[in-house]
């Protein structure tokens, strides 16, 4: 089969289109023949090298994958070849005492298409039959695969982690990103008001037309100065944070009494700190979230079938681009995901 791959840590130039032996399937799995896969910022940073987390080399990346079952195992019942499904990105053991308790993504063997097994860049990849979903039929293959990670993350943030209630005001960093932009709207959805930020005015206009109220440009106004203008100096009741060390202090600023602060992220670095006086008097809470469970998505699809909730696509490009793809996400050009066809 066709497949991007590396065999080494670098840029965007260890990237290659290369014949890669099609993947042998279990009794459990299915091979699915991928048509879209999209990039997330987990590519970038596995392509250039994690300190403490080995991959096995070569690699094919890509952990948001939509396609058609070709083949199917031995035990499993539920698929058949033909059948549409976009792949629910986490991967876990499916007995251990978090699995069970739906709570899949802290399993301690989880791991995502494209992190510890190969991904979603080349033509055929495997899957365990329940990482598999339908694709709901009024959507493309490019849309499935732009919308699970980021869907499932934002709704594991916003609804598990933080509890967004209705009528709360929630601040969005990044709105160009994937999941900034699937962010907003799992924010409307659920009747909060949602303060924006981006870089552009282009991408402060899209995050309008996504449903933002309110909108910040981060490279010429001070967020926690708008906030408190925009909220009568009340602040946010939850801040969705996934930029890291360039917009932490800002981030924990512009928090209301009692606020929440999310994070699933640090995409321009790791450092943050805090004043832990600040941090009491305030009541501020600070929650970590990682993915989220298999059930969550299926939520999110809910949003998704009644209008509330669309992938955002910036640009489809040919899986032989995947280079240039990684090149314009690194950049930081996009607004919303870059995906990947398949041929």
């Amino acid at each position: 089969m066709k497949a991007i791959a590396y065999s080494e840590h670098g840029g965007p130039e260890v990237l290659k289109y290369v014949e890669a032996p099609e993947p042998q399937i279990s009794p459990y799995e299915v091979l699915v023949r991928v048509r879209a896969c999209a990039l997330n910022h987990l590519d970038l940073w596995l392509r250039r090298g994690i300190p403490g987390i080995n991959i096995p080399l070569p690699h094919i990346p890509g952990s948001d994958i939509a396609g058609e079952v070709a083949r199917v195992g031995d035990k499993v019942t539920n698929l058949k070849p033909g059948d549409r499904v976009l792949l629910q990105p986490g991967i876990s053991c499916g007995h251990c005492e978090k699995c069970l308790a739906g709570e899949d993504n802290l399993c301690r063997d989880y791991t995502l298409f494209g992190r510890g097994v190969d991904g979603g860049c080349a033509e055929y990849v495997k899957s365990p039959a329940v990482n598999c979903v339908p694709i709901p039929e009024n959507l493309s293959f490019e849309e499935a695969a732009a919308f699970p990670l980021v869907s499932l993350t934002a709704w594991h943030m916003l609804i598990t982690r933080a509890q967004l209630k209705p009528a709360e005001t929630v601040l969005v960093l990044a709105a160009g990103s994937g999941v900034g932009s699937a962010a907003i709207q799992i924010a409307k959805a659920s009747g909060a008001r949602v303060i924006a930020t981006a870089g552009s005015d282009t991408k402060l206009a899209k995050a309008r037309e996504l449903g933002a109220d309110d909108v910040i440009n981060h490279s010429t106004q001070k967020i926690s100065d708008e906030v408190k203008r925009l909220t009568n100096r009340r602040g946010a009741d939850v801040v969705f944070e996934h930029v890291g060390q360039a917009t932490w202090n800002e981030s924990i600023r512009s928090l209301a009494a009692n606020g929440r602060l999310v994070t699933c992220g640090a995409t321009t670095g790791p450092e943050g700190k805090i004043n832990i006086d600040y941090l009491f008097v305030r009541h501020i809470s600070i929650l970590g979230s990682y993915m989220g469970s298999k059930a969550e998505l299926f939520s999110a699809l809910e949003l998704l079938r009644r209008g509330l909730l669309k992938p955002v696509i910036d640009i489809v490009l040919p899986l032989e681009k995947c280079a240039e793809a990684h090149r314009r996400l690194e950049e930081r050009e996009q607004f919303g995901k870059i995906v990947l066809r398949v041929p």
